[in-house]
C-alpha cells in the first residue's frame, strides 16, 4: 500500500483530483443555492471551442494557453447567457440550453478540423472531452493549485457580498451593493473552477463536479459555511476514491470514477441525511402517524368513559372500531404497553388512571393550541 501511494503518477493524479474536488465542490455550492445548476453544464461545454481555438493559434498542447482559451470561451458564454436573459423574453434555462448546444456544437466542429490538421501535436486533444487525469504533470497540478488559491482568496474577501446576493439580492441592492458586478465576479470564479478541472474530468463531466458535491452537502446542513466545507469534503474524498480506483483497475478512467463516487455520496445523502433524508422522513412520518393513532384512541376511550359513572368502565372494541381509524388492534396493544389502557375479556378495553390523565392532558393541549372554547 505504501509503495502504491509512493508512485509518482498516483501522487500527481491524487493531488490534482483533491484540488479539483475542493475547488469545484466549494464554488458549486453557490451555483446550487442560486438554482443555477445548469450554469456549470453550459459553461463547461462552452469551454471546448476555446480550447480548440487556442490550440489552432499556438499549435501546442501546453495546458496554460489552452486553459486560458477555455476560460475566455466560458466567460463569453456566461456573458451571452446574461445578455440573452436581460435583453430578450427568453428565460434563463432556455438561454443556458442555447449557449450550451451552440458552443459545444461549434467546439466539436473545431475539434474535427484540428484532428485533420497535419501536425503531431494534435494527438490527445480530444481528451478534453472526457478528461485524462493520467496525463497530469507536476506543473499542471501547481497551476491548478495557484488558480485555486486565487479563487478562494476572492471567496474569502467577498464572502459577505456573495452570501447576500445568493440569498437576498434585493436586500443587497438596498444596501448599495453592486449586485451585477458581484454576480459577474462569482460567475467568473465558477468559470475558473471549471477550467482547472478540464484535464481531469473533461468538458462533459465537469458539471457533475460542481453540482453533485453541493447537492449532497445541502442535505446535511442549512448554513452556507458548513455547506461549503461539506461540499469540498465530498469533492475531495470522491477525487481520492476515484483516483485510487482508476489506478488499481487500469482500464477505468479517473474522471468517470470520480463522478460515480460523487453520485454515491448524493444517493447516501438523499437517503440518510438527518434532517432531509428520505429514510428519516419516513421514520418521522411513521412515528407521527403512530402518535396520532394513539392519541385518537385515548380520546375515544375518554369520550366513552364520560357516559358512565365509572371512568374505567370497559368498552367493546367494536365501538372503538366504529369511530376509530387505522390499525385499531395494534394501536390498542401499544397504548396497553404504555400503561394507558387495560384489556378485558370479550375484546373490551378501558382506560387506566394513567391513561385518563394522559387523555385529559392531550385534550387540554389541543384546546390551548387551537383556542377551543368548551364552556356552555
Amino acid at each position: 500500500m505504501i509503495a502504491f501511494f509512493s508512485d509518482y503518477t498516483v501522487q500527481i493524479v491524487l493531488m490534482g483530483s483533491i484540488i479539483l474536488g475542493i475547488t469545484a465542490g466549494s464554488l458549486g455550492t453557490f451555483a446550487v443555492l442560486r438554482r443555477q445548476s445548469l450554469l456549470g453544464d453550459a459553461i463547461s461545454h462552452a469551454t471546448l471551442p476555446g480550447v480548440c481555438l487556442a490550440f489552432m493559434l499556438v499549435q501546442t498542447k501546453n495546458p496554460l494557453p489552452l486553459l486560458i482559451g477555455a476560460a475566455l470561451a466560458g466567460w463569453v458564454g456566461t456573458l451571452l447567457i446574461m445578455l440573452i436573459t436581460d435583453t430578450t423574453r427568453i428565460k434563463r434555462d432556455s438561454a443556458l440550453g442555447i449557449v450550451l448546444s451552440v458552443f459545444f456544437g461549434f467546439g466539436l466542429v473545431l475539434l474535427t478540423i484540428v484532428q485533420k490538421m497535419p501536425t503531431a501535436t494534435k494527438a490527445g486533444l480530444d481528451k478534453f472531452l472526457f478528461g485524462n487525469a493520467a496525463t497530469l504533470l507536476h506543473s499542471d497540478v501547481m497551476m491548478m493549485l495557484n488558480f485555486s488559491v486565487i479563487i478562494f482568496a476572492f471567496v474569502v474577501m467577498f464572502w459577505k457580498e456573495f452570501k447576500l446576493i445568493v440569498f437576498d439580492a434585493d436586500f443587497a441592492r438596498s444596501l448599495g451593493i453592486n449586485v451585477r458586478a458581484f454576480d459577474i465576479l462569482l460567475t467568473t470564479l465558477i468559470v475558473a473552477s471549471i477550467v482547472i478541472g478540464l484535464q481531469t474530468v473533461g468538458v462533459v463531466l465537469m458539471s457533475a463536479m460542481l453540482v453533485a458535491p453541493a447537492a449532497a452537502a445541502r442535505q446535511w446542513t442549512d448554513r452556507l459555511g458548513h455547506m461549503v466545507l461539506i461540499s469540498a469534503l465530498f469533492g475531495s474524498i470522491s477525487g481520492v476514491l476515484g483516483s485510487v480506483t482508476s489506478s488499481v483497475f487500469l482500464k477505468l478512467p479517473t474522471g468517470p470514477m470520480i463522478v460515480i463516487f460523487l453520485s454515491i455520496f448524493v444517493l447516501i445523502s438523499l437517503a440518510f441525511a438527518p434532517n432531509r433524508g428520505l429514510v428519516w422522513d419516513w421514520l418521522r412520518f411513521r412515528k407521527n402517524r403512530k402518535l396520532i393513532q394513539e392519541t385518537s384512541m385515548l380520546k375515544n376511550l375518554m369520550l366513552f368513559s364520560e357516559i358512565h359513572t365509572d371512568p374505567f368502565h370497559p368498552h367493546d372494541i367494536a365501538a372503538l372500531t366504529a369511530i376509530g381509524r387505522g390499525a385499531i388492534d395494534q394501536t390498542m396493544n401499544e397504548i396497553r404497553q404504555k400503561g394507558w389502557a387495560r384489556q378485558f375479556p370479550d375484546k373490551k378495553w378501558a382506560l387506566t388512571p394513567k391513561g385518563l390523565e394522559e387523555a385529559k392532558r392531550l385534550t387540554e393541549e389541543f384546546e390551548e393550541q387551537f383556542d377551543v372554547d368548551t364552556s356552555v
